[in-house]
């Protein structure tokens, strides 16, 4: 039989399952776009910010908008407190569960969101965004937890896929929403638009019976706490010098370090590219762009999706989980042909295709590279993990940004060259980390 091959699945498939879990899984995408909603809607409210004379814009500099030091400086204290948040909201949340961690941190973020309308100053603006990159760098290594504990392994990939889309799906509906906001009831309400959907889904997380409804301990949870167990330590207290020493955290931080990088140069640098290189103006950036975020969408649902098909066939989780990554990181390399095209005179629709095509590739790859925390190690950890992970993704973002910045318009190709092998890379050093991925039994046979 199948699932004979596959023994870490065999009661994890078909044990403990209800629909709940994708109501779980709604809740965990609406936080996810709310979250990317929180932290797009100051640089979408950009030119109302011009009107405000603290912030220093010069109006007889055309660059003022793209280049204001005292916006870039706001910018910078998300950053920073993203990147710190990250390092310790992933702990916080493995000791205090899913149910308080997460509520915590939206809580946090919703109420920061809400508090810019009560800021006259830089200094203000930079302390709101600091608070607010505190709270929302909590969204990832919960919503990660909450999926360890809510979803099998197959399924776990595709749920990642489902809910992570909401970053997609902000970056459609912000654009929209925010601007109408504004223009009706002033800037204040922008922010106080998107904390109050904080809070409303705050209240959701809290009346919901998390806890009592969740999956328990599976044949995974068990196989993943053995190590643990047999060097006498509880599996519901993961020492931080255990997940420190574990190759696998390592492997996660290394796929984060060097691929969370092309996404955020996508993010930030596509309409730049789009503008200089095929002269699109700000009004005709948003129909690329949103086949772009749409691709990226299908790309992480499909790629989520295959991974579990893989494993319910039988093959097991170390083979199909590294199998999907591969193909993804194969569907990747095309985009190193972008510069060739733009220098040739080609078309703009075939550079968004190959934008596309790297865009979904992207996500798919993310939503399987988010699954392997709980591959690896016992729910308990899997929070932990995460926030390193994510704070090895920023700094490689920063990293990149700040070469970008510089060769951008001189190197080209090599950007684009590193952007296309990055996920192999990526995949090689997570391979020769953790050979054999999976449960503790799994890996043992």
């Amino acid at each position: 039989m199948a699932t004979s091959r596959n023994p870490a699945l065999s009661r994890d498939a078909f044990t403990e399952k209800s629909q709940m879990r994708w109501f779980v899984c709604g809740l965990l995408f609406l936080a996810t776009t709310i979250n990317y909603m929180d932290r797009s809607v100051f640089s979408l409210i950009e030119p109302k910010l011009h009107e405000l004379s603290f912030m220093g814009w010069d109006p007889s500099d055309p660059a003022h908008t793209l280049f204001n030091n005292n916006f870039g400086n706001v910018l910078i204290y998300f950053q920073i407190a993203y990147g710190i948040g990250l390092l310790v909201s992933g702990r916080i949340i493995d000791r205090l569960g899913t149910k308080v961690g997460y509520a915590l941190a939206i809580g946090i973020w919703a109420l920061a969101s809400m508090s810019h309308v009560l800021v006259h100053s830089v200094i203000g603006f930079c302390i709101a965004r600091f608070v607010l990159g505190l709270g929302e760098s909590g969204n990832f290594p919960a919503a990660l937890k909450a999926t360890s504990e809510w979803f099998p392994q197959e399924e776990r990939a595709l749920s990642t896929g489902l809910w992570n889309s909401g970053a997609n799906v902000s970056s459609i509906v912000a654009p929209l929403l925010i601007p109408f906001v504004v223009a009706k009831y002033g800037w204040h309400a922008a922010f106080l638009t998107t904390g109050s959907f904080g809070m409303v889904w705050l209240v959701l997380w809290l009346i919901f019976p998390y806890n009592k409804l969740r999956r328990r301990d599976t044949s995974t949870q068990q196989n993943l706490e053995l190590p643990l167990r047999n060097a006498g330590l509880e599996p519901e207290k993961v020492p931080f010098s255990y997940i420190l020493g574990s190759r696998g955290t390592w492997a996660f931080s290394a796929g984060k370090f060097l691929t969370d990088p092309i996404w955020w140069f996508y993010l930030f640098w596509l309409p730049k590219y789009f503008h200089e290189n095929y002269g699109l103006s700000m009004s005709e950036l948003y129909k690329p762009l949103i086949v772009v975020y749409l691709s990226s969408s299908v790309g992480s649902i499909a790629a989520g999706y295959l991974a579990g098909a893989l494993m319910r066939s039988g093959m097991p989780v170390n083979k199909a989980r590294k199998l999907t990554m591969l193909i993804c990181a194969c569907c990747v390399l095309p985009v190193g042909l972008v510069p060739y095209l733009a220098s040739h005179g080609a078309t703009l629709w075939p550079t968004i295709a190959l934008f596309s095509l790297a865009a979904a590739a992207h996500q798919g790859w993310s939503a399987n590279l988010f699954s392997t925390p709980g591959d690896m190690l016992p729910s308990t950890a899997v929070s932990t993990v995460v926030g390193i992970g994510g704070a090895a993704g920023a700094a490689g973002g920063a990293l990149f940004t700040f070469v970008v910045k510089r060769n951008i318009s001189t190197h080209p190709l090599s950007l684009f060259l590193f952007a296309a092998t990055a996920y192999l890379l990526a995949l090689l050093v997570f391979q020769l980390l953790v050979p054999k991925l999976g449960s503790a039994r799994e890996s043992a046979a």
